[in-house]
């Protein structure tokens, strides 16, 4: 009889990022307001400063600070007008002690100034006289020219997932355009003689395709480019033609089901008959998922994840994440936070448990509550909102410990 040879999940991981680590993903210029979410391709040096010139921060007056020194309500400085700066354009105006001219904000400082007065504090007497009500500081209210970004500069470095700052940043610079990776393809192959499409008639004794609906969701969140998917039979032929299938359209197949120990099991015959080095690794200890298989056929990666559709994804995020990562050169870190634990949740030692909680704001602070559940319960996964992850050398968690949740 076949029996599994478990690894850890951080074993199976290194196997995966060891044995492709010259995978390469190639690039694709996009436009920006096709860059969000995009993995940038190479570290953006800026060719110019921004801003360009020195700038206002507020709508009021450029002064000299020192002018401005023991300024009051009841004994406020009184300085001569001089003048306005128009938004957008270029200024001659310069700034000597007593004088001050008015500055919108993002409008040039003129030369001379080495503050700003907030409108708010100050009082016109009339077209020509300005009466001071408060001290300012020396640089106060003024962005210096590079202060945001200096020529040169490393803007966003090579790896980085571009967000919304990101694409401003950007367009700051007049970027248009932007080198980003080219998604990496995969295919899905859900397995079984009882796996039926959604859209079929659902016999007795047959079960939905969930896992091609949920995988593909989570390999899109990932930043994958799903080429295809479909439903094969406990069938070697069939299954050996679908990995064939999917290893000439994607760098990654994923197949759900077949990946435990059977009589009717072809997964493994029907990879290493592909060529490569076939099996890598089959069994990991991680709760879900422990049925997982790793391999190489045609030097491409070839995971078969459990069919319980919270295993499946479970598996991906753990094993499959981390690969997809290292294409990338990903630098953007996953969403997380703290959160105290309002019940026990007991673990046993061997494997890494992977939780699925809700959370819970009260106070100031974040709760988790972990949701009890069968592997095959997709609930499970749906009504939650992140899940901790109970290392193999720990028997489990108690009500108020702090731990990480990672977001879903």
């Amino acid at each position: 009889m076949d029996f599994f040879n478990t690894i850890l999940v951080e074993e199976a991981v290194n196997i995966i990022k060891k044995e492709f680590k010259d995978y390469k993903l190639g690039y694709e210029i996009v436009d920006l307001n096709d860059a969000y979410e995009r993995v940038l391709y190479e570290d953006l040096v800026s060719n110019q400063s921004v801003p360009e010139f020195d700038r206002s921060t507020v709508d009021g007056y450029a002064i000299i600070a020192e002018d401005s020194y023991g300024a009051s309500d009841t004994i406020p400085t009184i300085l001569d007008i001089i003048g306005e700066v128009k938004m957008g354009e270029m200024t001659d105006i310069v700034i000597s002690s007593g004088k001050c001219a008015y500055v919108p904000t993002g409008g040039m400082i003129p030369r001379g100034a080495n503050a700003v007065i907030m409108i708010e504090n100050t009082e016109k007497m009339d077209d020509e006289t300005l009466l001071v009500q408060k001290p300012v500081r020396i640089q106060e209210n003024i962005i210096k020219r590079g202060e945001d970004i200096k020529e040169n500069e490393i803007v966003i470095e090579r790896g980085r997932k571009l967000n919304p700052a990101h694409i401003g940043a950007l367009a700051s610079l007049g970027i248009s355009k932007v080198k980003v990776f080219k998604k990496p393809k995969v295919y899905i192959i859900s397995t079984g003689d009882e796996i039926r499409g959604i859209e079929e008639k659902l016999e007795f004794g047959k079960i939905r395709d969930i896992n091609s609906y949920s995988l593909r969701a989570q390999a899109q969140k990932s930043g994958l480019e799903v080429v295809g998917n479909t439903i094969v039979k406990d069938d070697f032929n069939q299954l050996k033609a679908a990995i064939e299938k999917g290893l000439e359209m994607s760098d990654i197949v994923l197949l759900s089901g077949g990946s435990s120990v059977g009589e009717r099991d072809f997964t493994k015959e029907a990879i290493t008959s592909l060529g490569g080095k076939g099996i890598l690794a089959h069994g990991i200890s991680i709760k879900p998922g422990k049925p997982t298989l790793i391999a190489n056929a045609r030097g491409k990666l070839v995971v078969g994840l459990p069919g319980h559709p919270v295993s499946a994804i479970t598996v991906f995020m753990a094993v499959v994440e981390p690969f997809i990562e290292q294409l990338y050169s990903l630098k953007t870190l996953k969403p997380a936070i703290f959160a105290k634990m309002t019940a026990n949740f007991p673990s046993a030692p061997g494997k890494d448990n992977y939780v699925f909680v809700n959370i819970k704001k009260e106070n100031g602070e974040y709760y988790a509550t972990p949701k009890f559940g069968k592997s095959g319960m997709i609930t499970n996964l749906s009504k939650a909102d992140g899940y901790i992850i109970i290392k193999i050398h720990e028997e489990g968690v108690n009500k108020g410990d702090l731990r990480e949740v990672y977001l879903l």
